[in-house]
């Protein structure tokens, strides 16, 4: 892991889904009633509902906010995964929008705040979705800013969804660290010129070799250690 620039960063800026909230959390919550089949049916709707977002972000079609492509994803799951009841799609919704952090992130939030860092989610969900779920977890008072990719009708990895920070906070691109546990999110950021944090919790190899995170940690606990 090495540095590309020198001093600490203006601002810390975070990926929701999959770096703040447990994506899984929603399906796990109703495990009993789904069955076996429930870790299928959680990676399938997590990896469409990814899809889609690059489709539209593609074809320049922000008609259907992350909610709806939420939606979307989660109906094209239980057309692929038969064995689990579509009864269950409500429950599911409601459970996604009240996801559980992962476990470091209350007590790494605080202590980058208490040391006086700036912070602030920057995220492909909808404004409604990011602040609620923040919310609902006790974690909304802790960032400066909730920056939804809806405000600028595209979705990451588009430049114009990094900018948003950069204009709000009045800072250079290389003033922000950004932290994602999405590969493809971090090369974006890279290309964008954050620095970039990249969360591997789940020890993917490395991809986009040209486009390199400045570190790689397996939780976001280690970015209290920097400071």
């Amino acid at each position: 892991m090495t540095a590309r620039r020198i001093g600490l960063p203006a601002a810390y800026v975070f990926d929701a889904y999959g770096t703040l909230f447990n994506v899984h959390a929603a399906v796990a919550r109703h495990a009993g009633e789904i069955g076996e089949a429930g870790q299928q049916l959680s990676d399938i709707w997590r990896r469409k509902q990814l899809e889609y977002s690059w489709v539209r972000g593609l074809m320049g079609d922000s008609s259907r906010d992350f909610w709806d492509l939420t939606e979307d994803a989660l109906d094209y799951a239980f057309r692929k995964v038969p064995s689990a009841d579509p009864k269950l799609r409500d429950a599911l919704l409601e459970s996604y929008r009240d996801l559980d952090t992962f476990p470091e992130v209350p007590a790494t939030l605080r202590t980058l705040k208490e040391k006086g860092a700036r912070l602030a989610i920057l995220s492909n969900g909808s404004r409604d979705m990011l602040h609620r779920a923040a919310r609902s977890a006790g974690i909304e008072t802790f960032f400066d800013g909730i920056f939804s990719a809806e405000e600028c009708g595209t979705y990451k990895t588009a430049p114009a969804v990094y900018d948003m920070v950069t204009t709000a906070f009045r800072i250079y691109p290389d003033a922000v660290s950004f932290q994602s546990s999405n590969r493809w999110d971090i090369a974006g950021a890279r290309k964008f010129g954050f620095r970039t944090v990249w969360i591997n919790r789940s020890g993917e190899p490395d991809e986009y070799k040209d486009l390199a995170p400045d570190a790689i940690l397996p939780d976001l606990a280690g970015l209290t250690k920097t400071i």
